[in-house]
């Protein structure tokens, strides 16, 4: 079950007496915990029927324990235990999963695993409980669900913002939703986030970024490309190596899903490489500049130079040297 549809639900006064929150990505997570925690009972109700659990701090007796009370001068309560991974035996509370108590709502975040799927314990939970099962979001969803986290704040977003605050920022989602709340802020009466909104209150440059090395690539524009290494290397924590060649590399990738996509159609290429309509036009620029034989070189480089700034087969280089001398190889 999505995120949504459980908020939904609970909004709608439809309770399931368990939920299991699992999996890589904390931000769907805590987004439910959050509702559970400050929007199921009144603050009346709370004082009274709410209950909070660490893992680490807490038996499985204690939790089955409270779990089976039954609510004081309300319908419900809410039990909720945070950080459950970190619980010692935690599969003893199959049994109060298989015969749960009606007017509890008990929440279980479960972050970074996942339970085993062949265990009884997975099955009694599938069963008995609703469970979520969470992924990290893919770099081709992240344009889309950035668009429209910002407008569900009633903003829009020019798409070089987009771009830049994906690039900087990658698949975590908790910091992407604080950086948009943070140029929210401070927008005061417009309506649109602008990449100069991006570059003040995030602190991206918007001609010194990831995005812009890539073009500069796909053009083959070598003293440009160095202009943008110069500004990492002076300041570092605007684009690190280790945020540098995954992104390179994962553009470089697209490029050379262009080769086997059977057509030229600009309109048919971004559904089958996975990317943005507004994006295909550059992707298909690279292909054409450095053609199959050249992408396919550039990804060997770039996995090279992977290894050398984890200083393997690096005779002491620093990572702006090691990006200097990606590029001039690269556009050989």
């Amino acid at each position: 079950m999505a995120v949504d549809k459980i908020i939904a639900d609970w909004k709608k006064g439809v309770f399931k007496p368990v939920y299991w929150l699992e999996g890589e990505e904390e931000y769907f997570i805590d987004k439910v915990m959050h509702y559970a925690e400050h929007q199921i009972l009144s603050e009346a109700d709370a004082s009274f029927n709410l209950t909070v659990f660490y893992g680490k701090d807490s038996s499985w007796t204690d939790v089955v324990n409270a779990c089976m009370r039954y609510p004081m001068f309300s319908e419900r309560q809410v039990i909720l235990l945070k950080e459950a991974q970190q619980m010692r035996d935690i599969e003893k509370l199959q049994n109060y999963v298989e015969h749960p108590l009606a007017s509890t709502v008990f929440v279980v975040s479960y972050k970074d695993k996942k339970v085993d799927a062949r265990t009884k314990f997975a099955k009694v939970l599938k069963e008995k409980g609703i469970m979520l099962t969470t992924k990290k979001m893919y770099e081709n969803q992240l344009p889309e669900w950035t668009r429209e986290m910002v407008k569900e704040k009633g903003l829009a977003i020019d798409e070089k913002g987009v771009m830049m605050l994906v690039d900087h920022i990658g698949n975590d989602l908790t910091r992407m939703v604080h950086e948009i709340e943070k140029i929210t802020v401070n927008l005061g009466k417009r309506k649109t986030i602008t990449a100069e909104d991006v570059e003040e209150y995030v602190g991206v440059s918007k001609e010194f970024n990831v995005f812009e090395l890539q073009a500069a690539i796909a053009r083959r524009d070598l003293a440009r490309g160095i202009r943008i290494v110069q500004y990492f290397e002076s300041n570092p924590k605007a684009a690190p190596i280790q945020l540098v060649l995954p992104a390179l590399y994962s553009f470089f990738s697209k490029v050379f899903m262009v080769f086997g996509a059977g057509t030229t159609d600009e309109k048919a290429i971004p559904g089958i490489i996975g990317v943005a309509p507004f994006q295909a036009k550059e992707f298909m620029a690279a292909s054409r500049t450095y053609n199959y034989q050249g992408v396919e070189r550039i990804l060997l480089l770039l996995h090279q130079y992977n290894l050398r700034s984890v200083g393997i087969n690096n005779a002491g280089a620093n990572d702006g040297a090691l990006l200097k001398e990606l590029l001039v190889k690269i556009m050989a």
